[in-house]
């Protein structure tokens, strides 16, 4: 049975990945979990300085999901270099470095910082904004076309390390045309989606029930909008693989988006509930191919698209 996938070159010995800033980079994870079976591990954001994130509360359930707005926390480049890059190394897994900023020259920077640290396999350029808010205080690169095609191809002019454009549902054109201009600006591969912008208001307190008012929506609720992306950008003439995620609990969440047209998957908010629920999904693909006598995970891929 193989289960192995390739993403842009990089071969991955499962369709299986952490979403980014659900597992930091997978020390405390690891306590809970079997790393080894990942096929990637995709580290929380990391910016040029340290962000302190955003105000509390910083998240809030909702009905099938929950809102957060964390802001990306993290300690900057150099900090994560010092104190995540050995531990990751030795990971029996790829390793995907998540990169976020304010500004293009940000990202750019972060991204030549990496060039030079051995053991990352991927780059994720997040281009959309997990918490925004009303003062737009981080902008929304993967917006439109001339915003996602100016970043892409500014970080591709500095590295020859694989690029996963990492997209949203909120941007103001088609995903499908956003994704056409992510490719051809140097986009190696894509991942889909990020979080929906959503808002939940305390009745009691007559007020929005996060400190940052607006946050990203996650968790089940999600699926059918993550799983509908990835459907119409794989349909369309857009050729490099995409990593679906949104919404992902289960195994049959998973083989959803690889019928959809997803290579590979990653999960997220699930792992809240079930430190374990990656190996769950695995061993559940597993038995649905076993099922259906199915001996090639790549055979999947896409199969619901001419249906």
């Amino acid at each position: 049975m193989i289960l192995s996938v390739n993403i842009a070159g990089v071969e991955w010995k499962s369709p299986i990945t952490t979403a980014a800033g659900i597992v930091n980079s997978g020390k405390e994870y690891g306590t809970y979990t079997d790393l080894s079976i990942l096929g990637a591990l995709t580290t929380k954001g990391v910016s040029l300085d340290e962000w302190m994130g955003d105000t509390v509360p910083r998240i809030t359930e909702t009905y099938g999901g929950m809102l957060n707005s964390i802001g990306v926390q993290n300690p900057g480049v150099e900090n994560f270099i010092k104190n995540d890059i050995t531990f990751l190394k030795n990971l029996n897994a790829n390793v995907i470095v998540n990169v976020c900023g304010h500004e293009i020259k940000e990202y750019v920077s972060v991204v030549e910082r990496l060039n030079s640290v051995d053991g990352i396999d991927m780059i994720e350029l997040n281009l959309s904004p997990l918490n925004p808010d009303t003062e737009n205080k981080w902008a929304n690169f993967g917006r439109d076309i001339e915003t996602t095609t100016k970043i892409v191809s500014e970080v591709r002019k500095v590295t020859k390390i694989p690029l996963i454009v990492k997209l949203s549902p909120n941007n103001l054109s088609d995903i499908v045309e956003i994704s056409k201009a992510a490719e051809a600006a140097g986009a190696d591969a894509l991942s889909m989606i990020n979080t929906l912008i959503g808002v939940r208001i305390d009745i009691f307190r007559k007020k929005p029930s996060l400190g940052n008012k607006i946050g990203g929506l996650s968790g089940p609720s999600v699926k059918p909008v993550a799983v509908g992306a990835v459907y119409r950008v794989a349909k369309s003439d857009v050729k490099i693989p995409i990593i679906g995620m949104g919404g992902i609990t289960n195994a049959e969440d998973a083989l959803e988006f690889i019928l959809a047209g997803a290579t590979a998957i990653g999960v997220g908010t699930a792992n809240f509930g079930n430190p374990r629920v990656t190996m769950n999904i695995l061993d559940g693909i597993k038995q649905y191919m076993s099922d259906n006598n199915i001996d090639d995970i790549n055979k999947l891929v896409g199969a619901a698209l001419n249906s």
